[in-house]
């Protein structure tokens, strides 16, 4: 992509063992040394970002989200690759770092905003702004080795981003600190992707994902294994987590479009899918707040002592918007054979908002799919819903009020 911000391109990152001080040197020159050990945490990773394109970067503890991001920054030294950047990166990898504990907040940040750049007048214009969006108050003046993690989130978040860069790189470091604070983190990073500033972030948070981001990178153990569509990655994602010694990870492309994930041991498994109306009459397009019935038929293929149905519902972003299963409604299946077929009928108001919506669904034998996974079902089932009856309302939920004017 001629036009990219960031070019990745076969990076890799490997950590070795030399045996000595000395081989290590020589291996600078260029002389070709035997090592004792070498670990690869990432290889042949390839992709480009486009100017003002937000990128989410999601995969398990230890997969490289990390160590990209800080091969992308200049922190770490790439073993293999091209990288090429293009415009000012800020970046918050690690709680406080490059802070001074005995440093107070408003030093370390002159400090902070110094090496990333920006003159002394600058950063004093700035400074205001700064620790107003921090909000620590009086702390701001007291040494970081008095802060707590979210303290030390709010400064360092208030720092990266008193300048709006070209590419804003945000680790897990959001998910320290209290609610509002994030709330606040995620506007303004929205802001900058109004005004054009590209995003990497590496979040956990599926939502977070899918809701900031244009793509999404799945990394598992140091590899690229998906480059695409948010909603269809974290679908692929939660499959590898589930996945087992048995389990088998499929990849289908559904009649909407979208990829389909579906993965399982394959003891029990939908045979069918439905959703109707009060009558039993099949529904693709629901009218808000209309009564329906989800319909799921299953088969159980082997023995299991223990069946637990849940089914997800998700916008066209594939956000989570509601979802439950028969552990919570104290309603799972003990005992069950081979051969026996069980429909599962949920009957709820379609109290949602105008739009497209998918409907995943699980087979387990728990509250979660990472204990027996026999089938996890992306895209299981998609409807739409309609605004036909009721007055007109903003949202994803229809929770209409009862408003009392008092004069």
């Amino acid at each position: 992509m001629s036009d990219a911000l960031l070019s990745v391109r076969n990076l890799g990152k490997a950590y070795r063992d030399y045996g000595s001080e000395w081989k290590r040197f020589a291996s600078w020159f260029g002389v070709t040394v035997r090592l004792r050990a070498e670990h690869w945490v990432l290889r042949g990773v390839s992709f480009d970002v486009a100017p003002g394109e937000a990128i989410g970067i999601v995969g398990q503890n230890g997969a490289g989200k990390s160590t990209l991001l800080k091969l992308v920054t200049g922190t770490l030294r790439a073993s293999e690759g091209m990288l090429t950047v293009r415009g000012r990166i800020s970046a918050i990898l690690e709680l406080g770092m490059g802070f001074d504990p005995d440093l107070t907040g408003r030093e370390n940040v002159v400090h902070a905003a110094g090496l990333m750049g920006f003159p002394r007048d600058a950063i004093d214009s700035a400074m205001p702004d700064i620790e107003s969006f921090a909000e620590v108050g009086e702390y701001f003046d007291q040494p970081v080795r008095t802060y707590s993690s979210g303290m030390q989130m709010r400064v360092a978040f208030s720092v990266a981003t008193a300048f709006r860069p070209d590419i804003l790189i945000v680790d897990e470091a959001l998910s320290v600190g209290d609610a509002y604070f994030q709330h606040k983190c995620f506007k303004r990073i929205r802001e900058f992707r109004e005004q054009g500033t590209t995003l990497l972030i590496v979040s956990h948070d599926s939502g977070a994902v899918q809701s900031l981001c244009d793509r999404a990178l799945l990394l598992d153990a140091g590899t690229l294994v998906k480059d695409g569509d948010p909603a269809e990655v974290m679908d692929l994602y939660n499959a590898l987590i589930a996945e087992r010694e048995n389990s088998t990870v499929k990849s289908l492309r559904h009649e909407s479009g979208r990829e389909q994930t579906v993965s399982g041991t394959g003891e029990v498994t939908v045979e069918s899918i439905c959703l109707v109306d009060a009558d039993g009459a099949p529904l693709d397009l629901a009218d808000v707040g209309q009564p329906v019935t989800l319909r799921v038929r299953v088969t159980v293929h082997a023995d299991v002592p223990r069946l637990v149905f849940g089914y997800m519902i998700k916008d066209r972003l594939g956000q989570a918007m509601f979802g439950t299963n028969t552990h919570h409604t104290r309603q799972a299946l003990h005992d069950v054979r081979a051969g026996q077929v069980i429909e599962y009928r949920a009957t709820f108001p379609m109290n949602f908002g105008a739009g497209s919506y998918s409907v995943s669904t699980a087979l387990v034998s728990t509250d979660t799919h990472l204990v027996n996974n026999y089938e996890w079902r992306d895209l299981a089932l998609v409807f739409t819903v309609s605004n036909m009856t009721r007055t007109p309302f903003a949202g994803s939920a229809w929770v209409p009020p009862m408003i009392e004017i008092v004069a």
